[in-house]
């Protein structure tokens, strides 16, 4: 994983970000990812739509030589979770109060794409930006969905899908977020599925993993199960030994489908 230059500070990808080298910054971790474990809602939606809260993705899909789409979902992962435990939404942190907002309610994702000029926009925009493979991703700060950032708000919502990869298989080293193949879902739903099985796995994990995960930028693999993989990784969930995302259903699934299910690096 490498910083993107474009962006920043806003990368978040190494130790010193997290402050792991310090007891203070450690204790500071272990606050963001009690809040992370916490779970997330707990209140219906507002009964104006526009202060609906979600978190706006961005992924960066290049007209010539896009990325594969298995490293452009691991980059949205390894991003949203990047955002979720970074110091800015910790307590006294700039972002706080805008993804508290977000986390304690009903948890929605929107992915976008930018290319060009419209990506080195988004990097103007509070967020996190990660690259994995060359792929590049962006999770911004979550907010009410009828105040999004102009420059964010014209960005295109679908339309664009990448072909299914076959990239091998992952490192044991990392964590794998498995994709159920049979839902036949888009890139940008795909995308903010993997984002809410990051986030799953991190406050599923002890604090001592996480900090682990972390300090190596939150790096994962996304691989697509078909549907004998998926039995046998469903029978995990079933055991505890790994984490599922059951989707609300509001778009292109079913209420209650089960998109993700991330594993534990098997080194942890």
């Amino acid at each position: 994983m490498t910083s993107i230059p474009e962006c920043g500070a806003e990368v978040r990808a190494d130790d010193e970000t997290i402050g792991a080298a310090t007891p203070s910054g450690i204790e500071g971790f272990r606050a963001r990812h009690a809040e992370l474990a916490g779970g997330y809602g707990g209140g219906g939606d507002p009964d104006d739509p526009a202060m609906v809260q979600a978190m706006q993705m961005v992924l960066h899909l290049p007209k010539i030589d896009p990325p594969p789409r298995s490293a452009l979902l691991a980059a949205a992962a390894s991003a949203a979770v990047a955002l979720c435990l970074d110091e800015r939404v910790g307590p006294g942190g700039e972002w706080e109060e805008r993804y508290l907002a977000w986390k304690r309610s009903r948890i929605r994702k929107v992915a976008r794409r930018a290319r060009g000029a419209q990506w080195q926009a988004t990097c103007d925009v509070a967020g996190v930006t990660v690259e994995i493979d060359g792929a590049q991703a962006r999770a911004l700060v979550p907010g009410p969905v009828g105040r999004v950032d102009p420059r964010i708000k014209r960005l295109q919502i679908g339309g664009t899908d990448l072909e299914h990869d076959e990239p091998g298989p992952p490192d044991p080293a990392l964590p794998v977020l498995w994709v159920n193949a049979g839902l036949g879902m888009t890139l940008g739903k795909a995308a903010a599925q993997v984002g809410h099985a990051s986030m799953l796995l991190a406050g599923a994990l002890p604090v001592e993993h996480a900090l682990r995960w972390a300090e190596h930028g939150f790096r994962c693999a996304v691989r697509e199960a078909d549907e004998q993989q998926w039995a046998s990784l469903a029978g995990q969930v079933a055991d505890g030994a790994a984490i599922a995302v059951r989707d609300a259903g509001y778009t292109e699934v079913a209420p209650g489908s089960m998109t993700v299910i991330a594993v534990p690096a098997a080194s942890w």
